[in-house]
């Protein structure tokens, strides 16, 4: 039996027990988040005007990079990320590129996890995977802060 992309999402992140009965479920957000990621790639990461943060969490294996392109303005025109994880953190790095985009520095600075958890309503054993993309775009952002400053200390 071939198991479809959302089946292998399931399995893949442990919330099945041996028995193959679903021990907890996703939200249709998570899950089409996961199936049809927004923003996946990257930017160039020299540019003056891309911060980028890659940030990990050891105890789950998962990597997110999350870059962002900010305008003369301070808005954030454009988002992309790269995770290696489980589905939760696939589509909390997507739907953050999301939530960013068109927003100013400090607005996105203020963006927290139980924003991005609340939104996809992510199970307790999923939180870590919102943490992540909150240090993620944090990351970014200080990344983009610390280029700018040695732009304009030149």
């Amino acid at each position: 039996m071939a198991l479809n992309r959302s089946s292998t999402l399931l399995k893949s992140c442990g919330l099945c027990n041996p028995f193959g009965i679903l021990a907890a479920s996703y939200h249709p957000k998570v899950i089409d988040h996961y199936e049809n990621p927004r923003n996946v790639g990257s930017l160039d990461k020299n540019d003056e005007n891309v911060g980028t943060g890659l940030v990990g969490a050891p105890a789950c294996g998962d990597v997110m990079k999350l870059q962002i392109r900010v305008d003369e303005n301070g808005k954030i025109i454009e988002a992309k990320f790269k995770t290696f994880g489980c589905g939760s953190a696939i589509a909390s790095s997507s739907f953050t590129t999301e939530w960013v985009k068109g927003k100013s520095v400090d607005e996105a600075l203020r963006l927290k996890n139980t924003e991005i958890a609340k939104e996809l309503s992510l199970p307790p054993v999923k939180l870590h995977c919102s943490m992540l993309a909150e240090d993620a775009i944090k990351a970014a952002l200080s990344d983009y802060r610390i280029k700018q400053k040695k732009k304009s200390d030149a």
